[in-house]
């Protein structure tokens, strides 16, 4: 009988920690994603002049564009999904 607290305590403490590890699993994938999107932002604000958005001075785009070589190539894979935002927030939090 001693032992049973014990093991009990042991069963517990081992499925908090599978939660635990479960939940920072999930929490990175969110952050990961949230920065995706601020980092198409940036790339929008910097590089709205090809899509008709106010940027900011040509000289310092052209010193930040060798910088933003992904966020351009994002800019344009992203073109694609415009048009089913949701369908993209489905798959960057895999509810289904």
């Amino acid at each position: 009988m001693k032992g049973l607290p014990a093991r009990l305590a042991r069963v517990v403490r081992e499925f908090l920690e599978a939660g635990d590890r479960v939940a920072r699993a999930g929490a990175v994938g969110a952050i990961e994603a949230e920065l995706a999107e601020l980092e198409q932002v940036f790339a929008l604000l910097v590089l709205g002049s090809l899509v008709g958005l106010p940027s900011p001075p040509t000289g310092i785009s052209l010193e930040l564009m060798p910088v933003m070589e992904e966020e351009l190539l994002r800019l344009v894979e992203n073109v694609d999904t415009a048009r089913t935002p949701i369908s993209r927030l489905f798959s960057t939090f895999d509810i289904g």
